[in-house]
């Protein structure tokens, strides 16, 4: 079928029921639970799993060389699948974000509609997934009940990636924390089945019970250092994006603390408001409704929060009210290309945590990235002197080895800043001090002079 530069191939009512929906890879816990509710609601979905250099070179071939390595690799990997010959080309679509954000939220389905007609696939109905409806599709739409599962999707995988990084170091049985994600994975699946919006109460019930389940898990009292990941959302989340970064930190003796994707979906509400605050933007009834999105969003976080602190074995996760003062004195929150001002933020968040060991990831030469994440370390580290920030750029024309070189001696310095504070907070012999010697005293992991 020949197509017109301007025509988009639509996903019917008729091809939802035996077209198979592929889907990208990047939260697998979260996508795996999203997956299973549009599979309850009719669709067949499958999340994408291949890796390694084909998806690099099919990126390569098919993306300028210039643009940004997550849509790369995003755009790679389902040209990949579909030159696999798993699947029947024709009766397959892929399904994509769209947001309409300035960045990568709202050009990749436009990249990609261009590499499938390049290589041969035009005849592929490309599916925007977007809350407002950016793109209509007659066989395709997220209704309220879907919408009400998927966002609770979002919190419960939040939280079981929160609560699986701090067990998964401390196995005293390789494999366990795993099994026990997956468990939760499919009772919840089960769980959201049905027409009629979730309740409320049963999803904090679970909340509890996830909590209570991996603080029942055997560890090992081991301590470890921590290490925090912010950057890019593709390349901070996707393993295939950041070549398994969270598994090299692991072997290599870390901990691994990544903020949730709800603080994104946050970021991108405030800035809703924060637009009508600065620009008069939006108008009185739509910053209304941003208004009690927010607010809702919020206290759902504080119930995930509520229920880590009330178990009392782990760490929980930020609380965005309070991740947005953190930047005051840093950084505008006017500044919200890409993921703007809250990069800074979470490594702000993780540094209050004591968290001061942070990769920032990044593609390389993505401009945002640029300025709220590699630009602004001088300043965090200059008012948080114990912090110890580093920054990775990943490009389909580099090797794992430099990345994880500079990964290990932003390790080693970890090693040395905790060496110094053990020094510090040795006290000096008796008789020093009887002739004047003052007793060391530990300075703090904190800069008190964090806002100015």
């Amino acid at each position: 079928m020949q197509l017109q530069n301007d025509e988009r191939v639509l996903f019917t009512k008729e091809m939802k029921r035996d077209y198979t929906i592929l889907v990208p890879t990047m939260l697998p816990v979260h996508f795996k639970l999203m997956l299973n509710i549009l599979r309850e609601y009719g669709y067949r979905a499958e999340l994408l799993e291949n890796s390694g250099q084909r998806v690099v070179d099919s990126g390569l071939r098919n993306v300028h060389n210039d643009t940004c390595y997550p849509a790369l690799l995003v755009i790679g990997q389902m040209i990949d699948a579909l030159e696999s010959g798993r699947w029947d080309v024709h009766k397959v679509a892929l399904l994509i974000t769209q947001t309409g954000g300035g960045c990568r939220a709202s050009n990749y389905i436009h990249l990609l509609r261009k590499a499938l007609k390049k290589s041969g696939y035009g005849f592929v109905p490309v599916v925007s997934l977007s809350a407002n409806g950016m793109e209509k599709n007659p066989g395709f739409s997220l209704t309220p009940m879907m919408l009400d599962r998927i966002f609770y999707a979002m919190t419960y995988g939040d939280l079981l990636m929160l609560l699986a990084n701090q067990c998964r170091p401390y196995e005293t049985e390789a494999g366990v924390t795993d099994a026990l994600v997956d468990r939760w994975a499919n009772r919840l699946t089960d769980e959201m089945k049905g027409r009629g919006p979730l309740s409320y109460r049963a999803v904090r019930r679970n909340y509890d019970a996830i909590v209570a389940d991996f603080a029942a898990l055997p560890r090992k009292t081991e301590e470890k250092v921590l290490v925090g990941v912010v950057g890019e959302i593709y390349v901070k989340f996707s393993p295939l994006g950041n070549n398994n970064l969270e598994d090299f930190l692991l072997s290599e003796g870390a901990e691994v603390v990544v903020p949730g994707l709800l603080d994104f979906c946050l970021y991108c509400v405030y800035n809703q408001l924060n637009d009508h605050k600065l620009y008069g933007a939006g108008g009185f009834w739509k910053t209304l409704v941003f208004r009690k999105v927010y607010d809702m969003l919020c206290t759902k976080q504080k119930d995930v929060i509520e229920a880590v602190t009330r178990e009392g074995t782990f760490r929980p996760g930020g609380y965005f009210p309070h991740t947005v003062e953190l930047v005051r004195g840093y950084i505008s929150h006017g500044v919200k290309m890409g993921e703007g001002w809250l990069l800074t933020a979470e490594m702000l968040e993780l540094i209050e945590q004591g968290v001061g060991n942070i990769v920032c990831t990044q593609p390389f030469g993505c401009l945002p990235n640029h300025i709220v994440g590699k630009g602004m370390m001088r300043i965090i580290k200059a008012r948080n002197p114990d912090s110890n920030i580093v920054a990775v750029d990943y490009d389909p024309g580099a090797t794992k080895i430099n990345p994880e070189n500079r990964i290990k001696l932003m390790l080693a310095n970890a090693a040395s800043i905790a060496g110094q504070h053990a020094a510090r907070e040795v006290p000096l012999p008796r008789h020093e001090e009887e002739y004047g010697g003052e007793p060391a005293v530990s300075s703090g992991f904190f800069s008190n002079s964090q806002h100015e």
